[in-house]
């Protein structure tokens, strides 16, 4: 199973990036999907999280009204739509798949990460 993740790059402040991340290996169409982000010196975080079939979706409350998450099951990808970035949102930024939601999203597959990098 990989996951692959790409779409990262430099943004000014207010600019946009869209991530993607491709699954391969078997089918993510009945699997939770989501993405985490690490900034340097801090702890893995929560982004955002999508369900199997797309109907339900959370995200971590800074990011909220900026960031879409979305999925294409025909494609087994996942998407992170990020609008009106700030230099806060400096991370590398990781996808997830498979696993569980329980207050938190509790992912079972990692991809490798994907820098996002925010000027001010």
């Amino acid at each position: 199973v990989q996951l692959q993740a790409s779409g990262g790059g430099l943004v000014q402040t207010g600019g946009s990036l869209r991530l993607n991340c491709a699954a391969s290996g078997r089918s993510f169409s009945i699997d939770n999907m989501g993405w985490f982000r690490q900034a340097p010196g801090k702890e893995r975080e929560f982004v955002a999280f999508i369900t199997w079939n797309g109907d339900a979706t959370n995200y971590e409350d800074s990011v909220k009204g900026r960031f879409t998450i979305s999925r294409d099951n025909g494609g087994n990808t996942v998407s992170l739509q990020m609008n009106t970035l700030k230099p806060e949102d400096t991370a590398v930024y990781y996808c997830a798949a498979g696993g569980y939601y329980s207050g938190h999203y509790y992912p079972k597959y990692w991809g490798q990460g994907t820098q996002v990098t925010v000027s001010s």
